[in-house]
């Protein structure tokens, strides 16, 4: 079900608009438009969240954004987050969208440093480590990720494919994107950190 989470869809403004978030056959659906959010209730900190999902028809763009708190802080869409990527052929991205992250090889992966930003045309990309940790369309996948403090790691299949740190937001909620394309999720599962 959708309990424990509500959606942010900016044409659903007193609009009547189809659903962007179902779910049907077990799975939770992202229907990719209209663009919007679901989003958690709750605000977590200090978790592994394992997401397992495909897409079922053509690849396109989605995402899991963690430590979500203003909602449509960017574009009047994107809630302030850091954006761990599902978009096919780059799984695994870090987007900063209003909260930033460090990763040791930063000019190599967002470019020059005076371009680097949280808003707007700002470089605010860091592409993963790896190519080719994707399944093929159709076939699912699974994302962990991992929020601690101020470090996110994220793994596709396996492949540690993006370690931040220092990131400039430790907790909130957690948001799925309707952002084009249908992607499917079969598990959504979160299992808080112990202490270190």
């Amino acid at each position: 079900s959708l309990r424990g989470w509500h959606a942010d869809v900016p044409a659903a403004d007193g609009a009547d608009v189809g659903p962007s978030f179902v779910v049907r056959d077990g799975l939770l659906v992202s229907l990719g438009n209209p663009p919007g959010h679901l989003i958690t209730d709750a605000s977590y900190r200090d978790y592994r969240l394992v997401v397992e999902y495909r897409w079922p028809g053509e690849p396109g763009n989605c995402g899991v954004l963690v430590h979500a708190s203003t909602p449509r802080r960017l574009y009047g869409m994107f809630p302030q987050s850091i954006e761990c990527q599902l978009h096919a052929g780059n799984a695994g991205d870090f987007w900063c969208i209003g909260e930033d992250i460090a990763v040791p090889d930063m000019a190599a992966r967002r470019g020059p440093s005076e371009k680097w930003g949280v808003d707007g045309d700002r470089a605010r990309r860091i592409k993963n480590l790896t190519d080719g940790s994707e399944r093929p369309p159709g076939e699912w996948n699974t994302m962990e990720i991992e929020c601690r403090g101020r470090d996110i790691r994220v793994w596709v299949n396996g492949d540690l494919v993006n370690h931040g740190t220092g990131c400039t937001a430790d907790r909130g909620r957690i948001a799925l994107q309707a952002e084009g394309a249908v992607c499917e999720f079969r598990r959504l599962e979160l299992t808080p950190l112990g202490a270190r």
